[in-house]
């Protein structure tokens, strides 16, 4: 098949080879063009490297392309993907740092809270200028995969402001999908229902999954005909490391009776109830990953898989180039539509879409994360119904602050970006309204190079700061407060004492699956990270 794959934030090793390799699994995918694109030259160069050496030792007819000029990477594709971090590890670091001045403390900050909010307002224009690309040079009818976060409103801006076929793909409801059958197989030994040395596989287990990304549950599970939900809390209470890693987790399992798709460390901060209170927050999480609920963890493990690439390059090239075939295909949706689209078999999955009447009890038009089918006709979304309520109480809250944000970065409108901040469930609980007008201003001020959408805007921002400090207004910081749990990034040097681990941090595109930390809390944060100037 003659089938052209843009990949725009292509020098994210993660996603971008891991991607590659998914699609040229597929025999009638073995002939693509991908066209990789990316700002930074030494990134994509390293990356398309490597692909094209996977490419080479196969012997297969695919060909990598490169372009800084992403318009000239849109033209004539048939889909593009995108990966990319607006604003890279500086925006995010100030994401995760600002706001803790504040005591919002957060462990991944890409979703929803202060960091999530933020990332939209840098993201979304940027995807908005893709779309017009796309429109106007890719294939008609050319799809836009986004991996990108903040998923739910980036996808929104895309489809309600785009105009360009857009579906966000997202790993989570796998990952929790994975935990609910481990913890179903170990019922499952002990009643005697299956032998010692049986394995579950997820397939084994029928869900269905519905909500918002990263905020999705487990309305149904069912195993040998078996509904297994009210056995739920149970059975993750039972288990010794589910048990310990996944608190919060099992905490709103027990209170909602459903299961959430996401992590405790993402979730923990969705909510108003796990993160508000310094002296709490580590009853709460686990350091054994970061994923748990680390302060910054996500920032954390970025920043080293980001400096052992590009330290450790060189030695990548000289090893072997892995197997590409279906059984190192990865889980990733990504080249399974592709594959669906293009061949007519179908895949099944959960994905991003708007809000259709899909979920009776969420907005519509909201982006929502349910189960659908691919095949030749594209995406197709069955109705779920209405959610259970809590659920859809702790959705629809969410939800409301989505929209708001997704609006302000459309139209750089600061206001709503302050309200959406204010309506934050978690920033609510720990800020009161001053506080969270000052932060977004600070916030504002140093992010001013990604958020060309409030240029007029930003210099009064600044003469609001300037002001309250001249006389004494100014509400107070945490100047010193470093998170409740947090990590010292590694060296490039100490990360070398466990070279494997460090090269699974770099190659992966789900690092939520990163084998247990050996860091100790945090001494010297700023030895390592760059501060950031503190304002008097």
């Amino acid at each position: 098949m003659s089938v052209t794959v843009a990949m725009i934030g292509a020098g994210s090793i993660g996603f971008t080879r891991r991607l590659v390799q998914d699609i040229l699994a597929v025999p009638e995918m073995a002939g693509t063009t991908f066209h990789l694109t990316d700002i930074s030259e030494r990134n994509l160069d390293m990356v398309a490297q490597l692909c094209r050496r996977d490419i080479e030792a196969h012997h297969l007819p695919a060909r990598v392309k490169t372009f800084l000029n992403r318009r000239a990477a849109f033209t004539g594709a048939d889909y593009v993907i995108c990966t990319i971090r607006q604003g890279g590890l500086e925006a995010f670091q100030l994401d995760i740092e600002i706001p803790l001045r504040y005591g919002v403390d957060q462990c991944v900050g890409d979703t929803l809270c202060a960091g999530g909010i933020m990332y939209a307002q840098r993201t979304i224009p940027a995807l908005l200028d893709f779309c017009r690309d796309i429109r106007a040079v890719a294939k008609p009818g050319a799809w836009l995969l986004n991996y990108s976060n903040p998923m739910a409103m980036n996808t929104w801006a895309c489809h309600k402001y785009g105009s360009v076929k857009t579906v966000g793909l997202c790993h989570g409801v796998q990952g929790a999908h994975w935990q609910i059958t481990s913890c179903i197989e170990r019922w499952a030994k002990q009643q005697g229902l299956l032998q010692a040395n049986e394995k579950l596989h997820r397939r084994d287990v029928d869900v269905i999954a519905a909500g918002i990304n990263h905020q999705t549950w487990f309305i149904q599970v069912r195993w040998r005909g078996i509904d297994m939900l009210p056995r739920l809390a149970e059975l993750f209470a039972a288990d010794p490391t589910l048990a310990r890693t996944e608190k919060v987790r099992i905490d709103v399992l027990r209170r909602f009776g459903y299961y959430s798709t996401e992590s405790n460390g993402h979730l923990s901060e969705y909510l108003p109830w796990y993160r508000k209170r310094p002296e709490e927050i580590n009853q709460w999480i686990d350091l054994s990953s970061w994923i748990h609920g680390e302060t910054g963890g996500y920032l954390r493990v970025c920043t080293e898989g980001r400096r052992w690439f590009e330290a450790d390059f060189p030695n990548w090239l000289k090893e072997p180039p892995p197997p590409i075939g279906p059984a190192q295909r990865s889980e990733e949706h990504g080249s399974y539509i592709i594959e669906a689209l293009e061949t007519g078999r179908v895949y099944r999955g959960h994905f991003n879409v708007a809000n259709q009447g899909h979920i009776t009890n969420l907005p519509e038009g909201a982006i929502v994360e349910i189960p659908g089918y691919v095949d030749r006709n594209g995406l197709n979304m069955p109705v779920i119904g209405a959610l259970p309520l809590a659920c859809a109480a702790t959705c629809a809250a969410s939800i409301r602050v989505q929209e708001m944000a997704m609006e302000a970065a459309v139209h750089g409108d600061v206001l709503l970006l302050k309200q959406a901040l204010l309506h934050d469930p978690l920033t609510a609980a720990v800020c009161n309204p001053e506080e969270i007008w000052q932060m977004t201003d600070e916030l504002l001020v140093a992010q001013a190079a990604w958020l060309p959408q409030y240029a007029a805007e930003i210099p009064a921002a600044r003469r609001r700061l300037e002001e309250a400090q001249r006389t004494g207004t100014r509400v107070a910081l945490k100047n010193d407060y470093r998170g409740a749990a947090r990590v010292a990034p590694k060296s490039v040097t100490e990360m070398a004492t466990q070279r494997a681990a460090a090269r699974a941090n770099a190659a992966a595109a789900d690092k939520a699956n990163l084998p247990p930390t050996t860091a100790s809390p945090e001494t010297k944060l700023d030895t390592i990270l760059p501060p950031i100037p503190k304002r008097q």
